[in-house]
């Protein structure tokens, strides 16, 4: 009997930056930001897919569903206007990985000033948004919620004994 080896080319992840449909998908993440510091919620929500969902948003480890960012922005953009500045955006496409598909990638600061008091504060950020069909099907928000408590007069005290 004769032993043969067998080779396996297992497919090693790919990520690319050019892609057919890398334009689209930065216009509709870019659309979604211009509409962030607009204040117009409703310009946001179309940006996403039906059933997206989204993370990380508020600080917290829970995800939102379209209606519950709705209402979180809702909420946020009448307390505070925001201004984004040191904007950087990179479409990838990812393939034969557990985060397969098309991606925006966004870093800059968010400039949130309170309505009322007229105070404000700089929350540097990332996001990933998942691009499904022109629409954001996932999106993942990144930043330091401690630097955004403090910013808004939060004091942080060490534990007693």
């Amino acid at each position: 009997m004769m032993l043969i080896p067998v080779i396996s080319h297992a497919q090693e992840p790919v990520s690319t930056l050019e892609f057919q449909n890398a334009a689209k998908a930065l216009e509709v993440v870019q659309k979604y930001t211009k509409a962030l510091q607009a204040g117009d919620v409703a310009t946001m929500t179309a940006q996403l897919a039906p059933g997206a969902m989204v993370y990380g948003l508020g600080g917290g480890l829970d995800s939102l569903n379209v209606s519950q960012h709705k209402d979180y922005y809702t909420n946020s953009t009448n307390q505070f206007k925001h201004t984004l500045s040191q904007e950087l955006y990179l479409p990838v496409k990812v393939t034969n990985n557990w985060n397969e598909g098309e991606w925006v990638l966004s870093w800059g600061v968010n400039t949130i000033q309170n309505k009322a008091t007229g105070k404000t504060t700089r929350i540097p950020y990332h996001t990933a948004g998942l691009i499904v069909n022109g629409k954001i099907a996932r999106l993942h928000y990144w930043y330091d919620m401690l630097n955004v408590l403090r910013g808004q007069g939060y004091e942080i005290k060490p534990p007693s004994n």
